[in-house]
């Protein structure tokens, strides 16, 4: 896709953001991470009750352990860092609405790691392990795993993607 520069940055990110899965060895720096945190923070929640949670794995012994929940394991671990993404069910009011709050979340984490030039992918499969990722993180019941967020630098950025046409999806328009 051609860059329009006639468009708020917001929308390149959105159009040029790809899930990254490979990832090279440089580092991430811990500040980069907070950053991308606090962006994911102000994703919108019903009620402003701001539901998710966040675990920061830089350990690569707890980077293996996890890898070993998804057939994803080769990016787990090459990844600089990963975050797994909770929701808090203390802290919920609705939990349909909540999902959603969180998945915000994750966009926004992901867009603004997409703006800064890092690579991060969304991983969802590792749900079907959900309650072993949190145990082996030591962490309290009441955190339910939304995602696993690998992020790190790419090691290469010539991923192509592309979308049906918007007016494929549009069901109802009067």
């Amino acid at each position: 896709m051609e860059k329009d520069t006639s468009l708020p940055d917001v929308f390149t990110a959105i159009y040029e953001r790809r899930s990254v899965r490979h990832f090279s060895d440089a580092p991430v720096e811990r500040r980069t991470v907070m950053e991308l945190l606090r962006a994911a923070s102000w994703a919108p929640s019903g009620l402003n009750n701001q539901p998710w949670r966040f675990a920061v794995v830089w350990d690569p012994a707890v980077k293996e352990s996890l890898a070993g929940l998804t057939r994803y394991s080769a990016t787990l671990k090459a990844a600089a860092v990963l975050v797994p993404v909770f929701l808090d069910k203390e802290t919920s009011y609705d939990y349909v609405k909540d999902c959603q709050a969180v998945g915000a979340a994750i966009q926004n984490f992901l867009l603004a790691a997409h703006a800064l030039g890092l690579g991060a992918v969304w991983i969802g499969e590792i749900l079907k392990n959900k309650e072993a990722v949190r145990d082996r993180l030591g962490l309290a019941e009441r955190l339910e795993l939304m995602a696993v967020i690998a992020l790190g630098h790419p090691a290469h950025r010539k991923q192509q993607s592309h979308r049906r046409p918007v007016e494929e999806l549009i069901v109802f328009e009067r």
